[in-house]
């Protein structure tokens, strides 16, 4: 298994998990099963020309992009057992982290490491309950014959995606607590970094969006002082140079919930700016009218 780490703005970094030589088997597991099963069944959906399938898809695509890229890290890692702990412990799985080491220093990769395992744990912990709450509350739609009971799966799928967000902070913590971590600083990445890191910025992005906040949204502090590093081009660049394909994707993904979120808040900041300055317009009109009166 092999960590990367790359920061996507000053204070905002991307993790992801690529998993490597896995074998092959003819023997699936029952998540693998559901899942090639699921892939299977969308992607026919996907291929309609219309039709409600087409629009489940087209929804369910965006509902997608909207979680949040520290979920989708997470979940890139995956769950530990008991074998694959033994296997790690006794060091016949190597795990590298690879890192731009111009922006994250060396002694402080296994603090961001650390942060990222840990900053979203509640948050995960409390929509988990929520999903296995709404479950029970949602199946009985599945008596409508006409669709299929969408809020059931989705709600399904969003309770396993924070199970698997949970469990791969879970290794991560694991790596860290055992000292198991290859530190493995990328010239590849110092090359693609050097030129875009403004003067003014400082090392070690470890701070990822606060825990019960919501990317899209805007509302983290962290988004207002926030110089993003990487563009969409970028992030295809460090997917080619890594030799990840699949890195692409998440890192778009990434850029996108950031430049959405940089843009909510400056909306956000000129919708206060304008409300304030009718109010101080308002201010002499009634004071005129006390005058007169």
């Amino acid at each position: 298994m092999r960590l990367y780490l790359l920061p996507l703005t000053s204070s905002r970094t991307l993790l992801y998990s690529q998993r490597l030589n896995i074998a092959t088997t003819n023997k699936q597991g029952l998540t693998d099963k559901v899942t090639k099963r699921a892939t299977k069944l969308w992607a026919g959906w996907e291929a309609k020309e219309s039709g409600w399938q087409k629009k489940v898809v087209e929804y369910g695509n965006y509902a997608l992009r909207r979680i949040p890229y520290e979920e989708w890290g997470l979940k890139s890692v995956p769950p530990i057992s008991a074998r694959r702990k033994d296997d790690e412990l006794k060091g016949k799985e190597k795990i590298e982290l690879v890192y731009p080491n111009n922006i994250i220093p060396t002694t402080k990769a296994e603090q961001v490491v650390g942060t990222l395992a840990t900053e979203r744990d509640a948050l995960h912990k409390r929509k988990l309950l929520w999903c296995l709450i709404g479950m029970p509350i949602s199946a009985p739609f599945a008596l409508v014959p006409i669709i299929p009971n969408l809020p059931f799966f989705y709600l399904v799928y969003r309770a396993w995606s924070h199970w698997r967000a949970l469990e791969g902070g879970k290794h991560l913590r694991f790596l860290l607590d055992n000292k198991l971590l290859a530190l493995s600083p990328s010239k590849l990445l110092d090359d693609i970094y050097t030129p875009l890191i403004p003067d003014n910025v400082a090392q070690t992005p470890s701070r990822p969006a606060l825990g019960d906040v919501d990317p899209l949204k805007g509302k983290s502090e962290a988004v207002v002082v926030d110089q993003i590093l990487l563009s969409q081009a970028d992030g295809q660049r460090v997917a080619q140079a890594l030799q990840v394909p699949e890195l692409g994707v998440e890192v778009e993904r990434a850029i996108w919930q950031v430049n959405h979120a940089k843009k909510a808040k400056e909306d956000e900041a000129v919708g206060k700016t304008d409300s304030d300055a009718s109010k101080d317009k308002e201010k002499p009109s009634n004071s005129d009218d006390g005058e007169r009166r």
